[in-house]
């Protein structure tokens, strides 16, 4: 279980770098020809779909799709709590055998051994939490939360940080189920 829970922190350590690339770099074409980039390193954008983003890339030569959002909504209590950007997003890495793998980066660390929770429509997740990233805790459920994903219009976030500041992040869903029709056409 730690070793999984390593593997997917590493993962979404990767996945914070891509996806901060592809939203600093709003024309990839254009930042190429200023500075020659580690093409494994970058994500490229497949496609904008509603609140959802679709992204590919190759980090180590091993090829990763994933859909990604910035939440709708933001609030912190106490209110005004600097961070991070925070996103939803849903991996898929095929020479790992990974799909639909949902995570969250909150844009701070988090409370040590405190879970998050995920609310879609009625049912909630838990999601256990490391540094700024937190992951569905129970990873057969994961399968069940995308696909209500797919069916509601928002996902909220709770969370708190090592220094006590709460946060709910809210996403729209709006868009999901194409960004992920894409994502996994991409990654076969």
């Amino acid at each position: 279980m730690k070793k999984q829970i390593c593997q997917r922190s590493k993962i979404a350590l990767f996945g914070v770098a891509a996806i901060a690339f592809a939203l600093m770099v709003p024309d990839i074409a254009s930042a190429q020809q200023k500075k020659k980039a580690d093409p494994s390193e970058q994500a490229v954008l497949l496609g904008q779909f509603g609140d959802w983003g679709a992204y590919t890339a190759t980090p180590g030569g091993k090829k990763v799709c994933f859909a990604l959002a910035k939440p709708t909504k933001a609030a912190t209590d106490p209110a005004g709590r600097n961070r991070d950007a925070s996103y939803a997003f849903i991996s898929t890495r095929p020479a790992e055998k990974v799909k639909n793998e949902v995570s969250v980066i909150v844009g701070y660390p988090q409370k040590p051994s405190f879970d998050a929770t995920a609310t879609i429509g009625a049912a909630n997740y838990v999601m256990y939490t490391q540094n700024d990233g937190a992951w569905v805790k129970n990873a057969a459920e994961e399968a069940q939360m995308v696909e209500a994903m797919r069916k509601s219009s928002d996902l909220v976030v709770k969370s708190e940080s090592a220094r006590g500041t709460k946060s709910i992040d809210t996403f729209s869903l709006k868009g999901i189920g194409e960004a992920l029709d894409k994502v996994a056409a991409e990654c076969k």
